[in-house]
C-alpha cells in the first residue's frame, strides 16, 4: 500500500503495542488529518499518554504527516469530527484507503467510496506478511485489547485462527 488516511484508534492502539513500525512497514506514507493530530499527539501528551509521543515520533521521522482538510462530507451519518476529517483528506487527496475501527465510520467511508481497514486486518497483514509470526501476533493482540481496545469475542476467535491458518501453527 502506497498510502492511507488514518483515524486516532489504531494510532493510538498500535502505538500502545509498540507496533506502530508496522504500518510504517506496510503504508509508505500515512495521512492524518488536523483533528486526528489533536486527539492523538496534544491532548495524549496532556494526558501524559506515552503513544503520543510514539505517533509525534512518527510525523518527526516524515512517514506520517499531519494535513489542513477541506470537509467534504456529503453523507447524513453522524460520526466523530476526526473521522468526517479523514474520509475528506481521503477523498481530497484520492487516497483509496482509510484506517479506521469504528463500525459507522467504516460504513460511512464506504458509502463515500472508499476502503475501511482497521487495527486488526492491519495485524494479520503484518502476519500474512511474515513481520510478525502468531505468537507475536497474539501478543499484539493481548497488548491493544489491555489497552481498551474493544474486540467481540467472536471476531478475536476468528483473527486467532485466521492468523494460526497464516502462520501454520
Amino acid at each position: 500500500m502506497d498510502k492511507v488516511v488514518s483515524n486516532a484508534t489504531p494510532l493510538i492502539y498500535l502505538a500502545k503495542a509498540n507496533q506502530l513500525s508496522l504500518l510504517q512497514s506496510m503504508v509508505k506514507q500515512v495521512f492524518i488529518p488536523e483533528a486526528v493530530y489533536r486527539e492523538v499527539v496534544i491532548e495524549g501528551k496532556r494526558l501524559g499518554e506515552k503513544d503520543a509521543y510514539c505517533v509525534e515520533r512518527a510525523i518527526t521521522q516524515g512517514w506520517m504527516i499531519v494535513q489542513d482538510v477541506n470537509i467534504i462530507y456529503p453523507l447524513e451519518i453522524t460520526i466523530h469530527s476526526g473521522e468526517i476529517e479523514v474520509i475528506s483528506l481521503a477523498r481530497e487527496k484520492g487516497i483509496e484507503t482509510v484506517l479506521m475501527d469504528d463500525a459507522k465510520a467504516r460504513a460511512a467511508s464506504e458509502m463515500a467510496g472508499l476502503r475501511p481497514i482497521g487495527t486488526l486486518w492491519l495485524i494479520l497483514k503484518a502476519v500474512k506478511n511474515q513481520l510478525l509470526n502468531f505468537d507475536q501476533f497474539l501478543s499484539t493482540l493481548e497488548d491493544i485489547i489491555h489497552s481498551g481496545f474493544y474486540l467481540k469475542e467472536e471476531v478475536y476467535l476468528k483473527a486467532v485462527r485466521r492468523a494460526r491458518k497464516l502462520t501454520g501453527d
